[in-house]
């Protein structure tokens, strides 16, 4: 016996329709979760990448950091070894300064004058002593301004005491040193330089 469909056609084209329409709407909900996880996932390996990438650049400026600390070290090493060559060399250059001091001393003395006591600090020296006359302090003061290691002669101060039966003048005048390197670029001649025992 034939089988006779008694529903409407239009009610089973809407059943039909409807059909397609809730298994449309269930593969669009599907897509769209699987495009959200899709999209979850590639911001989480974004993530993870800049995260590593972070650790990475970390990696290389606490690396960098060590190395500047180690460069920096080094250079303050140069620095006190460069210091300590330039106070080897001052050394080094100032021992034949000192001979020249003293011998330059030597030579400005004149006669009747006979110093007590000489100190030094740094290039100013100062001589203390006595002189048989002002004169004589005048002759030792235009020694000392014709000197090469020695400059600036100044008077602080002269005393007229009394030594036994004699009349003693009591000095006190300083000077400057000068170093061997400026007293070769300004030399002065020696030609016309005092002879001990020039004023008596």
């Amino acid at each position: 016996m034939p089988r006779i469909n008694l529903l409407p056609w239009r009610a089973e084209l809407r059943q039909q329709r409807k059909k397609e329409f809730l298994v449309a709407l269930l593969a669009a909900a599907i897509a769209g979760v699987v495009i959200v996880y899709a999209s979850k996932l590639t911001m989480q390996g974004w993530i993870t990448s800049q995260l590593n990438r972070n650790t990475i650049l970390k990696n290389e400026i606490a690396q960098l950091d060590k190395q500047i600390e180690e460069i920096k070290g080094l250079e303050n090493q140069r620095e006190r070894l460069v210091a300590r060559m330039k106070v080897i060399g001052e050394l080094q250059r100032s021992r034949p300064e000192v001979v020249h001091l003293f011998d330059e001393i030597v030579k400005t003395l004149p006669e009747g004058v006979h110093l007590t006591e000489v100190k030094q600090t740094g290039n100013r020296i100062e001589f203390q002593g006595q002189a048989e006359s002002s004169t004589r302090v005048s002759t030792m003061m235009r020694n000392i301004d014709a000197s090469e290691f020695l400059s600036d002669p100044t008077l602080d101060g002269i005393q007229t005491a009394t030594s036994g039966q004699d009349h003693v003048s009591q000095f006190k005048l300083f000077a400057q040193q000068v170093s061997a390197a400026a007293g070769d670029e300004d030399a002065r001649p020696t030609d016309t330089k005092p002879t001990k025992g020039a004023a008596k």
